[in-house]
């Protein structure tokens, strides 16, 4: 396997690699409050459409609890959502984040496609604006032009008192999703915007939602030959794998700045949390990554779990992915606490 060093740098931002010396990205003075400012009717509609996202898939939830109850689930259906899970999952974790994000590794066409449609059937955003704002945070990471920190706001600091640091959760959890639109993304993403496979992958987004649905239902409906195993297909490993998902993944902003330990030297409030380090397939060992943002590898210490990391060398093995980035044992040494 191939694997670069690679150094403390706050990674890709601007859509080209820039790394620093000591890995933080400072955050510029306050200009504007984005909390109190007029929506438009475009940011109104990216609300409405992002409160649909959060709240669909919970009703999806009860209506399975309640199908469930005696008969509704079984092994079938067990299967169908942690295939879909998974698969979704890891087009986050590998594609949206550590491959078109940060760039900790270079797949051929075919794989950089399907984990973008995997990514997109996940249903957090198209990749482009995904790995938009996913670099913004990196640059301004707990300053108050993070999207979503929780410990800043347009006002002033969440956590100086335990209400705060509820109100700083909930915003950087979910909250700051349905303050409308983000601006200024295209500044971080001229680089992918570029790149004829993501910019792809990124039109088709609103099919792959789709077929993120379609698939588990016939699946379900398959597997059982009755239409009632196709509805439950469609909400497990549709409308609550979605729910699911989310929430590992909205646990990685608000949990992973807030709980856990903090081995490396990083000028943020990023976080190891195991709990979310296992769920999220290696994304919760957050400090590493806030230390080493351009590492393919979270889970730096043997006992780390990064399920992540070993799809990725996985792929490295059948000759699919190469130029992997992992930080040398010097450098971690050099930023340990």
């Amino acid at each position: 396997m191939v694997e670069s060093p690679v150094d403390g740098g706050s990674g890709v931002r601007d859509g080209h690699d820039h790394t620093q010396a000591d890995g933080d990205s400072h955050p510029h003075p306050h200009t504007h409050s984005h909390a109190h400012e007029h929506l438009s009717p475009a940011d109104r509609t990216v609300r409405r459409v992002n409160m649909a996202a959060v709240v669909v898939p919970l009703l999806g939830l009860w209506l399975a609890i309640y199908l469930a109850w005696g008969t509704a689930f079984d092994w079938t259906q067990a299967a169908i959502s942690l295939s879909m899970s998974m698969l979704t999952a890891l087009g986050i974790t590998v594609g949206y984040h550590r491959l078109f994000t940060h760039k900790s590794f270079t797949a051929v066409a075919p794989v950089r496609y399907i984990l973008a449609a995997l990514g997109s059937m996940a249903v957090q955003g198209p990749v482009i604006e995904w790995a938009g704002a996913h670099r913004k945070h990196h640059q301004h990471a707990d300053g108050e032009h993070d999207p979503h920190s929780p410990h800043h706001h347009a006002g002033g600091e969440f956590a100086a008192t335990l209400m705060g640091t509820l109100k700083g959760f909930y915003h950087a959890h979910m909250g700051w999703m349905l303050a409308g639109h983000q601006r200024g993304l295209a500044r971080y993403t001229k680089d992918l915007r570029e790149d004829r496979v993501v910019a792809a992958a990124n039109r088709h987004f609103k099919f792959w939602v789709i077929m993120g649905l379609v698939i588990p239902a016939v699946l379900g409906g398959v597997l059982t030959m009755t239409f009632k195993g196709a509805l439950l297909g469609l909400l497990w490993g549709g409308l609550v794998r979605i729910l699911v998902n989310h929430h590992i993944t909205w646990s990685v902003n608000s949990i992973c700045h807030l709980w856990g330990t903090s081995p490396f030297v990083s000028h943020d409030e990023s976080r190891n949390n195991a709990i979310v380090g296992v769920l999220a397939m290696g994304e919760g060992w957050h400090n590493n990554h806030h230390a080493f943002p351009t590492s393919a590898r979270h889970g730096l210490r043997w006992w780390e779990l990064d399920v992540s990391y070993w799809v990725i060398r996985g792929l490295v093995v059948l000759r699919l992915a190469s130029h992997v980035k992992v930080p040398s044992a010097e450098k971690m040494a050099a930023r340990k606490k």
